[in-house]
């Protein structure tokens, strides 16, 4: 969504969706029913039909808050056209039923209320795998031309947002006060570590948000077996061939035990388009996971200060120990790199004490 286009508001949902549902398919709206999002401030409704389909899901714009991204950096993208592109690509995304660019609505199949981090473990690990698979078909896609995911990377801007939310929300429960100067500067050189690796790396296509809530097990067909279904596709962007990776086996909200992740990024990183050296990508991949779960782990507790939503603090346990893991791994990379493991090695391990 641009910055300046127009989008229904909370109190005019019900009006705006009615219009763009009689215009793009002909029903009439029986009922509404708003489904609980996540950290982002865009809506969702559930609506029922006076015919087939008999549901859909409008997804509303809502102006992004500006404390989830870079300060000067664009809020992301509407929602098409990358959808349209990668359901051309024949990647399993949501079929549009329409959707109307001014009011920044778009009306969506409904998947059904399951995410993949609400599955049986046995059914998760499953349909993880199967994500995997996912990843090098969408990193051997090319710009088809001006598509908007293709002109926005994983870059600096975004490793200094990630390391300066770390040291202002997650720090200062480390070392028990407010950090100094140089503490945070120690920070920024460490997330500095990451980024100068990345930047030598190759850029692929990635979702961004790879994540078990944005992985939605829809009901097949003919009551054949679920289908895994991506969503929130409007972040896509292009990052090193390890990133949606860490977002999926690094997931907060539903953790792969570790001989899974193992053998999936094993069997994943040979079908990557650059297929990376395994030293090169295991290192990648833990430097990805220390700012992307850096940032993680400040955001939640973030939000929940700044917005007085703490749905996510419980989440922010799992981001801590991914957290400790990867930084005990690479510490003997950079001595900024060892001051931040000590660090994480510090935060509080109940997520009750973090979010005072």
């Amino acid at each position: 969504m641009s910055g300046t286009r127009p989008s229904a508001t909370g109190a005019d949902d019900t009006a705006a969706i009615a219009q763009v549902v009689r215009s793009c398919t002909g029903r009439e709206v029986r009922g509404l029913h708003l489904l609980t999002g996540g950290l982002a401030l865009r809506r969702f409704h559930r609506v029922t039909l006076d015919g087939p389909p008999h549901t859909l899901v409008a997804r509303v714009e809502a102006e992004e808050d500006p404390a989830g991204r870079p300060a000067g950096v664009p809020p992301e993208p509407p929602l098409e056209p990358i959808r349209g592109f990668l359901a051309e690509a024949g990647l399993p995304v949501p079929a549009s039923l329409g959707r109307d660019a001014d009011l920044g609505i778009d009306l969506l199949e409904d998947l059904g209320d399951q995410a993949l981090a609400d599955a049986p473990q046995d059914t998760r690990l499953a349909y993880t795998a199967e994500a995997c698979a996912l990843v090098p078909r969408l990193q051997s896609l090319a710009d088809p031309g001006a598509l908007p995911a293709f002109a926005r990377r994983l870059d600096r801007a975004l490793f200094d947002y990630k390391a300066a939310l770390f040291s202002r929300v997650s720090l200062p429960l480390a070392l028990g006060r407010e950090p100094t100067r140089a503490e945070t500067a120690r920070v920024a050189e460490a997330f500095g570590v990451v980024a100068d690796r990345c930047e030598r790396a190759p850029m692929r296509l990635a979702h961004r948000d790879f994540q078990s809530h944005n992985l939605r097990l829809a009901p097949g067909e003919r009551g054949g077996p679920l289908r895994l279904v991506m969503i929130d596709l409007q972040g896509a962007f292009l990052a090193p061939p390890e990133y949606d990776l860490v977002c999926l086996l690094r997931d907060s909200y539903a953790e792969t035990p570790e001989p899974v992740a193992e053998e999936l990024l094993d069997g994943v990183r040979p079908q990557l388009p650059d297929a990376p050296d395994a030293e090169v990508f295991a290192e990648r991949f833990d430097l990805l996971t220390l700012t992307r779960k850096g940032k993680d782990h400040a955001r939640y507790l973030d939000v929940a200060r700044r917005r007085g939503d703490a749905s996510h603090v419980a989440y922010v346990s799992a981001a801590a120990h991914a957290l400790r893991a990867a930084s005990t791994r690479v510490a003997h990379l950079d001595a900024s790199l060892r001051d931040l493991r000590d660090w994480i090695h510090a935060l509080p391990e109940e997520p009750s004490s973090c979010a005072r």
